[in-house]
């Protein structure tokens, strides 16, 4: 397992987004929101925790769906970072 900080304004959100939401390709990763593994409330709420699998090839294949999904997250910082330089581009 590891934990990993995203670009997104909560993660126990995204998370659940990913489950109920959203698909690439018709698929979806599943990931635990890290914020209950620490004992502070405000700790872990931009992060994950991530299983690794065994082949390597699943794995690109999540970073794929994760890169994916971070484009079209309403909460991701990387999608509004777009859309903001979207609109000082139009």
């Amino acid at each position: 397992y590891t934990v990993a900080r995203l670009p997104v304004d909560n993660a126990d959100d995204f998370c659940a987004w990913l489950l109920s939401d959203f698909e690439y390709e018709n698929q979806t990763v599943f990931m635990a929101p890290a914020s209950g593994f620490y004992t502070a409330s405000d700790k872990g709420m931009d992060e994950v925790r991530i299983a690794y699998v065994l082949k390597k090839e699943d794995l690109a294949v999540c970073l794929k769906i994760l890169d994916a999904a971070l484009k079209v997250y309403p909460g991701s910082k990387v999608r509004k970072a777009a859309l903001i330089n979207d609109e000082m581009n139009s």
